[in-house]
């Protein structure tokens, strides 16, 4: 049975789409802090590892929510590396470790890229899809990116 949500289904498909985008930054997000955590070294490395380990966490709550929004629209969330691959907007580097200052300058980067990436999306929902409830959860989603971003932003100062 298809949702009766108010929104028309071109609008619903839409920001379904738009929704496992999202979703795709989240979990290649999710890969490069785990990956972090996991090869952190040097004098700092608990602090580190600790808070890499914090944001992953919440990252993972994040990409359920994000999923499950995905299917309350009455879509399919995308679920395979090679979707996440070819959805995300996020740039990997296989077998490369860098310095932890190089870590933490690219996770942010990578949150300043989601933030802004969450921007557009806002407004598309808002003003194009006309979906109120997406946007609002999008919002969620960037003030704890920017949180995030804020937290790991400290250590470049």
């Amino acid at each position: 049975m298809k949702p009766n949500l108010g929104i028309d289904e071109k609008n619903l498909i839409a920001v379904q789409d738009l929704l496992n985008h999202v979703l795709a930054d989240g979990n290649i997000f999710y890969i490069k802090l785990r990956n972090f955590h996991w090869n952190v070294k040097g004098k700092d490395f608990m602090e580190y590892h600790l808070l890499f380990e914090e944001q992953y966490t919440a990252l993972a709550e994040a990409i359920d929510a994000i999923a499950e929004r995905v299917t309350t629209l009455g879509g399919i969330a995308i679920g395979t590396a090679k979707e996440f691959a070819e959805y995300s907007s996020l740039e990997e580097t296989p077998g490369k470790v860098p310095p932890t200052l190089e870590m933490v300058k690219e996770l942010v980067q990578d949150h300043e890229t989601i933030i802004q990436s969450l921007r557009e999306k806002i407004d598309a929902c808002e003003e194009k899809y006309k979906d109120v409830g997406s946007a609002d959860f999008l919002t969620g989603l960037l003030t704890d990116h920017e949180k995030m971003a804020w937290k790991l932003r400290q250590y470049l100062a």
